[in-house]
């Protein structure tokens, strides 16, 4: 799909859409209570979809009515030959390995190509030293082995991921454990935002201290409730206030441990100034911010080393689309500068590199300077609604 726009401003009223990090943290919390659940203010992205699939291969049955996800966990981890599709979705693989790995039988889990270059070395190394079978492809990974509660150690540097797929399977196994996290420990937001979650569900789990967690052995109990609107996506909207609009987001709670939260200031630092940005934990928000920074005044990155592992080479993305423009990137080592430079559209069809912060933050762009974008359907992977809801606020932009 290309998305074609005119320079344009956007007015109104909108309520950002559900958290996506926080919907596939109550879903599995739901399924591990072992009690029928509702939730609701559901969105059903792609990533969203990958995490109620597997959820149903592992056993526990789903169904969905508009925003509502109905969640009987009864059966959960009792299927035979369980198959799971991730679709495109990291947090899907990483949260679910570990679970796969409590059933004491084989499993598969299939992804994108793409998907399963991202880093799953964390695994891998728990994998060799509990002497569990680990065989990765292009497409595929399929695993042997019977997880134990216990103590671990597991490392803050790749992604929070990891540290939230063994919480989950610690929790599954009902019993004291503790795990060490080794620094540097990134994203810890993203953490507290399963502890949240878990905690919400009757769950026992806490920071020790700040590099230690544990997890004590406590009856689960059901849980309903509407999932919070999404801090990483309501920066994609805001960032058309920054550049002439004038849109008010509604469904964000001012008391969210959502780490993206920090795009306001963020934002705020790039419209005065040319600041240098840690992005180290909030790594969703660097498309936005690059984008934002081209517009206004340059700045400076840190923390970017792991744009690299996302849906695309987030930074390398934005420097070849950038380019297009008439502007682009310097990349460093866990560094990127975004200059101050003057963006022009020269006709040449822009590419959102089947990642869906990509297209959104080239969206912002051309609101400004028109242009059109292929690939535009990568949205559906975290905000499906994202063209109707700017048109609905009067974007010139024409889907074809």
């Amino acid at each position: 799909m290309t998305a074609t726009f005119k320079p344009c401003e956007l007015h109104g009223t909108i309520d950002a859409p559900p958290s996506k990090s926080m919907a596939h943290r109550y879903l599995i919390g739901a399924a591990l209570s072992g009690q029928a659940c509702t939730l609701t203010g559901v969105d059903y992205s792609e990533d969203i979809l990958a995490t109620i699939d597997c959820l149903k291969a592992l056993g526990a049955k789903m169904t969905t009515k508009e925003d509502r996800v109905f969640v009987d966990p009864q059966g959960f981890m009792q299927a035979e030959h369980p198959i799971l599709a991730c679709r495109e979705s990291g947090s899907t693989l990483r949260f679910f390995i570990p679970l796969a790995l409590c059933l004491g039988r084989t499993v598969t889990l299939f992804g994108s190509e793409r998907l399963l270059e991202r880093p799953l070395v964390v695994y891998e190394q728990l994998c060799r030293e509990k002497g569990f079978s680990f065989q990765k492809d292009q497409n595929s990974v399929t695993l042997c082995g019977k997880l134990e509660s216990g103590n671990y150690q597991i490392r803050g540097d790749i992604s929070s991921q990891f540290i939230t797929g063994l919480i989950f399977a610690l929790v599954y196994l009902g019993k004291d454990s503790s795990m060490e996290i080794l620094p540097p420990f990134e994203s810890r937001s993203y953490i507290n935002l399963t502890l949240s979650a878990l905690r919400s569900f009757g769950a026992d789990v806490s920071f020790a201290d700040e590099y230690h967690i544990r997890i004590k052995a406590a009856a689960l109990q059901a849980f309903c409730g509407r999932i919070e609107g999404d801090f990483s996506n309501a920066a994609f909207l805001d960032a058309f206030n920054r550049i002439g609009s004038e849109v008010t987001i509604g469904n964000l709670n001012s008391e969210s441990l959502q780490g993206d939260r920090v795009y306001a200031d963020y934002f705020e630092q790039l419209s005065n100034g040319t600041p240098t940005l840690d992005i180290s934990d909030c790594p969703d928000l660097g498309p936005v911010l690059f984008a934002l920074a081209a517009l206004k005044n340059g700045a400076t990155f840190t923390g970017t080393d792991r744009l690299k592992a996302k849906e695309s080479d987030r930074g390398e993305a934005m420097h070849e689309e950038l380019r297009k423009l008439g502007g682009g990137l310097i990349i460093g080592a866990n560094t990127i500068v975004v200059p101050k430079q003057t963006l022009r559209y020269n006709g040449e069809v822009l590419d959102g590199h089947n990642d869906h912060r990509i297209v959104m933050a080239l969206s912002v762009i051309l609101s400004k300077i028109g242009g059109a974008i292929d690939g535009a359907e990568a949205v559906r992977k975290s905000y499906p609604g994202f063209f109707e809801d700017i048109i609905r606020l009067g974007a010139e932009v024409k889907l074809s």
